[in-house]
């Protein structure tokens, strides 16, 4: 089966304090999503699609996808406020990772992996992904691949994660997007609707936006954006996934199924997270997860 994975690296990192979707993690300069390419290729996929702004593009084409763009099939998406409807002139915020995605529609018509650039989510995820894809026949059943939440908590400040509420097959009933820190060693999560606060187990399942899906998941993103548009948009809201999935959920459109990785996750929220992550690879190379050079020149 053919297989695709998109790449969203169109955010700029607040909070990190730049891009930080190009900042050198690796030993020779590799960036995160030179290692979710590297294991796109390892388990079967024949195209990435990085959705970016469009005045990044040739700073992607110099120094990250020449690297392996004989590897595997690269395309580019753009994410603009350009041409849509209702958009305020002060607006300069892009309007979310549900639009993000949309943007990527003219370039996939097979099943695929949805992540984020600045995201490292490792091996096992990719095998747990590929795997449903390959014997997933239902056209509107959908994976997310969680983690427990210990595993994804900075040590720096609160995070952002989904909290998906599964049922005793697998099957994700309801998801809440929440702010979760970590105090006196006990973890507690504010639903970023309701600003309901509560303790979760340390283990729970997170979404980290490591999301596997078929190309219907754009007909639900079309809808949902329309809708956002014309409800008044200002120079701060924004339409997320976790929001478009609750409603397909709700309305029993999908069957969206969840699975616990036992991969290391990482990300670099604050610029704070980088040496960990850094020193990290440095053991997955020594243990043969992956070459010290990712791409031969």
């Amino acid at each position: 089966m053919e297989k695709t994975l998109v790449v969203l690296a169109a955010g700029m990192g607040s909070r990190f304090g730049g891009l930080k979707q190009i900042e050198p993690v690796g030993p020779n300069g590799e960036i995160i999503a030179d290692y979710s390419v590297y294991d796109a290729i390892k388990f079967g996929f024949t195209k990435v699609v990085f959705v970016i702004k469009r005045e990044n593009l040739e700073y992607f084409k110099e120094h990250i996808i020449r690297k392996y763009e004989d590897k595997i099939k690269v395309e580019f998406a753009f994410q603009s406020l350009e041409g849509l409807p209702n958009i305020p002139a002060s607006r300069e915020k892009m309007l979310g990772t549900a639009h993000a995605l949309l943007c990527a529609k003219d370039y996939v018509n097979e099943p695929f992996i949805m992540i984020n650039s600045d995201d490292f989510y490792g091996q096992e995820s990719f095998l747990l992904a590929a795997s449903f894809l390959d014997n997933s026949k239902d056209d509107y059943e959908y994976l997310s691949v969680n983690y427990p939440f210990m595993v994804t908590s900075s040590k720096v400040g609160k995070v952002n994660r989904g909290l998906p509420i599964m049922d005793s097959n697998g099957v994700i009933t309801d998801i809440e997007e929440c702010s979760i820190e970590v105090v006196d060693n006990k973890v507690y999560a504010t639903s970023k609707n309701t600003g309901e606060v509560r303790e979760i187990p340390r283990d729970m399942p997170v979404s980290m936006n490591f999301l596997v899906f078929k190309p219907t998941i754009f007909q639900f993103l079309e809808r949902d954006l329309g809708l956002f548009l014309a409800s008044g948009v200002n120079d701060s809201n924004e339409l997320i996934l976790t929001d478009v999935l609750k409603k397909c959920i709700h309305n029993k459109e999908i069957t969206y199924k969840g699975v616990t990785t036992t991969a290391k996750w990482f990300g670099v929220t604050y610029r704070e997270d980088l040496p960990e992550l850094q020193n990290t690879l440095k053991e997955m190379i020594k243990e043969g997860k992956y070459p010290e050079k990712l791409w031969e020149d």
